[in-house]
């Protein structure tokens, strides 16, 4: 067994790791820009940004709710490095069509601005859909079997430092300097996705669905009733209606609660992403390559814990003066600024810790021509969780409840995310 960090020596699998963690950059890179100029220069309503922040996480999660078992049958009957380089071509038109909407806005021109920015989100999405299961299943074919733990650790945690990277450029760049990086680092994906070894189809040829409805309940059916896997799904797809929760909230949350400038908030959703590429990398370490949910329930109730405080020391933070937001000196001057963030990678490393041993299970658990149909059958599933998270959040926002509030309905859903994950290890380890 290789170490992990030492995979990256290896061409089986450090071009996709590159091109993984270059897509994750630009999706975060354009949705932070364009959520922070809307957050910030375009509404001054917490509900109204709260909602818009729903919008833009809803039509990012819709393409994996329509087309994830596309993807799934096209990855498992396809050479998946052929994939990749189709897949990647789209993305420079896609970075084109997002920094038009950046540029429109930037020029004044708001609704049409914003418009063209939520096409490319949605376009993104859709992007993605059928990139994502090829990452997780291409591991099986390109590495031994007590590597793929480890590669998948390490393509979590260069997914979160991706988020970290795009976060922070998004709040210090111009719009313009957000489109045109945007652009170059599609183009430096593409020619990455190039060099990705070929991963060919492992098993029978499929006769494709394309009907995305029937595709998608003959791939859930076909997965779930496996109950190792319906555990394992259940449990990824509980953590990321927690993450959509999370994601809706945390922007106003930063402005209005925290009173706090885009950089701060900048800063705040970058360590954040260092917390999960943390636990991703040390969950590993911990059990020594092997797919196991060993430490998955104790890491989801120290996460449900560690956002209880957060919740609380939020409530007493100081305000800035009316009208003003701190900057990041501002912010980090205050005294339980240090412990406020700590507290928050905390939550983030122990959600780390939970989710990449379940990834793990999905691609492990059935042979290789099946890995990207299993991808893909979680991703309808936890698409469809997402949703519900956003929904949750809307109703709750409509029904006047504040995000700090928010943060204790996340706390609860931790103990839920708990007991599945319980039960995936009682049933398999």
């Amino acid at each position: 067994m290789l170490n992990a960090l030492g995979l990256l020596k290896e061409r089986r699998f450090m071009p996709l790791f590159i091109t993984q963690f270059l897509g994750a950059f630009n999706d975060n890179l354009f949705k932070t820009s364009m959520v922070l100029f809307a957050t910030y220069q375009v509404f001054n309503d917490p509900k109204v940004e709260q909602s818009f922040n729903a919008l833009a996480t809803g039509l990012a999660i819709l393409p994996f709710f329509l087309l994830s078992a596309l993807s799934g049958q096209l990855a498992d009957t396809t050479d998946k490095a052929k994939i990749i380089r189709i897949v990647k071509t789209v993305e420079i038109g896609i970075m084109l069509l997002g920094a038009a909407g950046l540029m429109v806005a930037k020029a004044g021109y708001w609704t049409t601005g914003l418009g063209l920015m939520l096409g490319a989100v949605l376009c993104l999405g859709a992007h993605s859909t059928f990139f994502g299961p090829i990452k997780y299943a291409i591991l099986p074919q390109h590495l031994k079997a007590d590597e793929v733990l480890a590669g998948t650790g390490l393509v979590e945690a260069a997914t979160y430092l991706a988020i970290l990277l795009g976060t922070i450029f998004a709040g210090i760049l111009s719009i313009e300097g957000a489109a045109i990086m945007g652009i170059g680092v599609a183009i430096v994906g593409w020619i990455t996705g190039r060099m990705v070894p070929p991963a060919p189809r492992a098993g029978a040829v499929l006769a494709i669905n394309y009907n995305p409805f029937t595709a998608s309940w003959r791939l859930i059916s076909a997965t779930m009733h496996i109950p190792r896997l319906f555990l394992a799904i259940c449990a990824i797809s509980f953590f990321w209606t927690i993450g959509a929760v999370l994601i809706v909230t945390f922007p106003p949350l930063v402005k209005n609660v925290l009173t706090a400038d885009p950089r701060v908030s900048s800063i705040v959703i970058a360590l954040f992403s260092i917390g999960i590429a943390i636990g991703s990398i040390a969950i590993n370490t911990l059990l020594k390559g092997r797919v196991s949910a060993k430490y998955a329930p104790a890491s989801v109730i120290a996460m449900g814990c560690l956002v209880v405080v957060f919740s609380l020391m939020i409530r007493a933070w100081p305000a800035a003066p009316q009208g003003t937001l701190y900057d990041w000196v501002g912010f980090f001057q205050i005294p339980r600024a240090i412990p406020l963030v700590l507290v928050l990678m905390g939550i983030a490393i122990t959600g780390g810790m939970f989710v990449v041993p379940l990834y793990t299970f999905l691609t492990t658990t059935v042979t290789k021509d099946q890995t990207a149909r299993t991808v893909a059958a979680n991703n309808v599933v936890n698409s469809g969780a997402m949703v519900i998270g956003t929904l949750l959040v809307l109703g709750a926002s409509a029904l006047g409840v504040t995000p700090d509030n928010m943060l204790f309905v996340v706390a609860g859903m931790c103990l839920v995310s708990a007991w599945l994950a319980q039960k995936l290890h009682l049933a398999c380890d």
